[in-house]
């Protein structure tokens, strides 16, 4: 590839390019990052050699590591060196956003590397589409709206987006949620990315942020990072992708990095998901009425859309909230069954009917597509929900906009035979992937039939250092005072952390009766790094959040007190039940270990550094 980047140190003819690696690996941990002040570790040195075996030979290695010990830095070592000599970027997996700028943000450990080593690395990022402005929102709200913050975001979008004549070759990335740090998530809901827009037919498609942002990081040279969704989804739309004559989300890797790899089971699921909007198949076969054809087939359409809306309403009638989660459990109903049962037979006929219109030359061709790839998905989401046990099923409602949503219930096989089938090395990184040293949990879970694995305690003193007090209550009030006394006593400084969405904002509203003499910053209030960053600028400030159990790195005075309001079980939603139902013993072998390695992800929030000491408070219910 012209203009490649070179291999950090010299390969001669006659060496071999591992044995090199060796030397240069040990040159850094012993003598170059030593002479730059890092510690040396014999944690790291250990992980490095692991590492560099699983690299050789291409193997699958499960890479638990404790908290401080330096894990971040050799797996980029490795993963910049091994993307030079194949000439293929390696991808970095994330839990989540919060982890992806934990990566990339100004002194965090890929700029620490760069210049310790002298290295420029090509880093890149791919995000999901929810975190990208969709013009087709935009541009129509901010004619009428009075938010001042939105029509900021309007006024600073490109001047090419609006002008058609300019050439491709000025164009740039823009329009990422992070450039907008400003927004609470609920303005942004109003101007993201947006399931019920066709992008493939929307007049923006090639100067939109989506698009442009994808060709900057296919031209990555060293590293993409995505999160654990996003790499999901790449895989289970690459084949379909590449039958539409599109790109895959996500170019050939030399090999992938999951870092906090024990949370990438939930994201296959999420990623394997069907998801119904109430007005999908509604605004699918109003554009088919609206071409030149038979009556027959506009009948046909209109009786669809008849039974879906009954369809949709009787689910909605039934499907009963579940505490702590988003998803409406849909009980299974006969009548909701026969009447599905309905509606694949008469989308299967539809089907048919297109066929024989598209022969007729009266259909505009791109549409015919589009009309057809969307039947065939709902036909196939449909056949998942009337297997019975082969699928878990759920309501999610945002507002007014109702979602039925439809998934596997396991996705071992399917990860076996489409990710780990591949011949590169796999790399799990983690503090918590094994359960006293034994990870065949995490391995059966995701499909990995032969790994390597390893495991290295944290350097840090905890017991010096971190004290872990359990509080008991029987309300909710008995709890927050409690909790609001722990945060008086330590003066701020603190991350609370919930079980769920909806025990926060009941936190918020009590919280809001009360006076406080620091900041409380709430999760959702701004686009995240940001609310990271200002937590940990204003050093006396409290944190409260319900995704930051993993990968939030706050070192220092801010945070010196983690309160964990609830121990974090697992919802009793359908995806979470249905694990439950086909396991021996569900409190052992689904609930407990799920709340354990989340328990042990959140306290290790505290101690980031040697320097960092404090205290965490565990509220359980009596």
């Amino acid at each position: 590839m012209a203009g490649m980047k070179s291999i950090p140190f010299t390969v001669a003819k006659n060496e071999q390019f591992f044995d090199r690696l060796g030397d240069y690996i040990g040159d850094v941990f012993y003598d170059i990052l030593p002479e730059q002040g890092f510690e040396l570790r014999d944690e790291q040195i250990y992980m490095a050699f692991q590492l560099e075996q699983a690299f050789k030979h291409k193997k699958t290695i499960f890479a638990e590591a404790g908290v401080g010990t330096g894990k971040t830095i050799v797996y980029l070592l490795y993963a910049i060196c091994y993307a030079r000599y194949m000439r293929k970027p390696v991808i970095i997996s994330c839990a989540d956003e919060t982890l992806i700028e934990q990566l990339v943000k100004e002194g965090g450990d890929i700029d620490k590397l760069e210049k310790a080593l002298g290295l420029e690395v090509d880093v890149r990022l791919a995000k999901a589409r929810e975190n990208y402005l969709c013009m087709k929102k935009l541009d129509p709200l901010s004619e009428y709206t009075e938010d001042e913050e939105i029509l900021d975001v309007h006024d600073s979008v490109p001047d090419f987006v609006f002008d058609q004549g300019v050439s491709m070759q000025s164009f740039y990335p823009y329009g990422d949620r992070k450039d907008y740090p400003w927004l609470s998530d609920k303005q942004w809901e109003q101007i993201g990315w947006d399931p019920l827009k066709q992008c493939a037919t929307c007049d923006f498609r090639h100067r939109s942020a989506q698009t442009l942002h994808r060709d900057y990081y296919r031209h990555a040279q060293d590293i993409i990072i995505c999160s654990h969704d996003f790499y999901m989804e790449h895989v289970w739309t690459k084949e379909s992708r590449i039958r539409e004559g599109q790109l895959p989300l996500l170019p050939e890797a030399s090999a992938v990095v999951f870092d906090e790899g024990h949370l990438l089971e939930f994201s296959a699921q999420k990623g394997l998901t069907y998801r119904f909007n109430y007005q999908n198949i509604t605004n699918v076969l109003t554009g088919y009425q609206g071409q030149d054809v038979r009556e027959e087939s506009l009948q046909l359409a209109e009786d669809i859309m008849t039974l879906h809306d009954d369809w949709f309403d009787l689910i909605t009638e039934i499907a009963v909230r579940v505490e702590g989660s988003n998803r409406l459990e849909i009980p299974r109903n006969p009548k909701m069954i026969e009447m599905a049962e309905r509606l694949e037979k008469m989308v299967q006929e539809l089907l048919e009917q297109l066929v024989f219109d598209a022969e007729l030359f009266t259909m505009d061709a791109y549409h015919t597509k589009i009309i057809e790839e969307y039947l065939e998905f709902f036909t196939y989401g449909l056949s998942i929900f009337l297997k019975d046990d082969e699928g878990v099923y759920w309501l999610e409602e945002d507002g007014d906009e109702s979602s039925l949503v439809i998934m596997p219930r396991l996705v071992e096989d399917v990860l076996r035979e489409e990710v780990f089938q591949k011949n590169i090395p796999f790399i799990f990184s983690s503090a918590t992937l094994s359960q006293d040293g034994d990870f065949s949990y995490t391995a059966r879970s995701l499909g990995v039939d032969s790994y390597e694995s390893f495991s290295v305690e944290s350097p840090f003193e905890y017991e010096k250092v971190r004290a872990i007090k359990d509080h008991s209550y029987t309300d909710d009030t008995e709890k927050f005072e409690g909790i609001a006394q722990q945060l008086q006593d330590n003066e701020g400084h603190s991350l609370i952390l919930f079980r769920s969405e909806e025990e926060m904002q009941v936190f918020r509203e009590w919280a809001q009766e009360k006076e406080w003499s620091f900041d409380l910053l709430f999760e959702g209030d701004k686009e995240i790094s940001e609310l990271v960053r200002t937590f940990q600028l204003n050093a006396s400030s409290t944190l409260c959040a319900y995704h930051l159990w993993e990968g939030l790195d706050v070192p220092g005075e801010s945070l010196t007190q983690v309160i964990i309001a609830s121990l974090p079980y697992p919802p009793d939603d359908p995806v979470f039940k249905a694990k439950r139902k086909h396991a021996g013993n569900p409190y052992e072998e689904i609930d407990l270990p799920y709340m354990q390695l989340r328990l042990k992800q959140g306290i290790g929030r505290l101690i980031r550094t040697e320097h960092d000491k404090g205290v965490v408070h565990i509220w359980k219910q009596a």
